[in-house]
């Protein structure tokens, strides 16, 4: 029998996890890695991502470049471990809500977490970073989820969406909120320049149909498109739930290619269809379940 490897963590996942062997020597007066991630959070958030540098945090602890490179060796853990700081944790939900409260909370806390840190939407994304805090927020919205029908794969779909959403909205309100700090003082609202503007070079010749919603005061409105985008992609989720889900096929080879080899038996195949019916029986009772719970708080609040 083959012996399993442990892989080996980069060293800034490691400091993330709090699993790194710490230096053995440093500067005389105390360093640690929290400092100088604080320091660099501190940095980045007066002066952008664009300021961060391991001499410019070294200068604002009072330290060499070399000193901190005892503790972080590359800028990109250091941009690693800063992010994580600024993540942070989800605040715990409400007891009483449900999945779709929950998920919306969730929403609503990334996209203050960005407008708070608008730099980590500059870091640039290479892949899912496996670090405690981003965990925390998928494991939040995936038990907000656990309750209902969704498969695993759909769950963290539905939690893609999500955040996905709330990247987007971070990205355009960050935008709007530094547009406007760079306005003169005095200045109209940047909403109604750009209606002026828009009213000024959008003809009903050219562009009928923008020229109609211009007219109707869409850019001049407090109302919020992201959160009714997110409203309806999750009215989606709900219709999905609420309707008898089709059967779904045999997995594709290359999800489980373990199996690939015995697709064809006759029993195997038998075994994983009755995997199916059982789900879609399960599915069917939790949706009479629901059913169930709703009659009783219809019937609870018309008594």
């Amino acid at each position: 029998m083959a012996e399993s490897v442990e892989p080996e963590l980069p060293r800034g996942l490691a400091l993330a996890w709090g699993i790194a062997v710490n230096p053995q020597r440093g500067p005389k007066r105390e360093m640690s890695v929290e400092r100088i991630v604080e320091a660099a959070v501190e940095l980045a958030d007066a002066e952008g991502l664009q300021a961060v540098s391991m001499a410019a945090v070294a200068a604002r602890l009072g330290f060499t470049p070399m000193s901190l490179y005892r503790y972080i060796s590359a800028k990109d853990d250091l941009l690693l471990l800063m992010q994580e700081e600024a993540t942070g944790l989800p605040s715990d939900p409400d007891p009483a809500w449900g999945w779709r409260e929950r998920l919306e909370a969730l929403y609503a806390e990334m996209v203050q977490r960005y407008l708070a840190h608008p730099w980590v939407l500059d870091i640039p994304i290479n892949g899912s970073p496996a670090t405690p805090n981003t965990a925390a927020w998928l494991d939040a919205g995936l038990a907000a989820l656990a309750d209902t029908s969704l498969t695993h794969e759909e769950r963290v779909a539905v939690m893609l969406l999500v955040t996905g959403q709330a990247r987007w909205t971070g990205i355009v309100l960050a935008s709007y909120a530094r547009i406007e700090r760079e306005r003169r003082p005095g200045a109209v609202p940047i909403g109604a320049e750009e209606d002026a503007r828009f009213r000024l070079l959008i003809t009903a010749d050219a562009y009928p149909h923008l020229r109609a919603a211009i007219d109707a005061g869409v850019f001049a409105t407090d109302n919020d498109p992201f959160g009714f985008n997110l409203a309806r992609s999750l009215d989606g989720v709900s219709a999905y739930l609420a309707t008898e889900q089709p059967e779904r096929p045999d997995p594709a080879p290359w999800i489980t290619p373990e199996d690939a080899d015995i697709a064809d038996d006759k029993r195997y195949r038998e075994a994983q269809k009755a995997v199916r019916d059982a789900e879609k029986a399960l599915r069917d009772a939790r949706k009479l379940a629901r059913q169930a719970a709703r009659q009783a708080r219809e019937r609870r609040s018309g008594g």
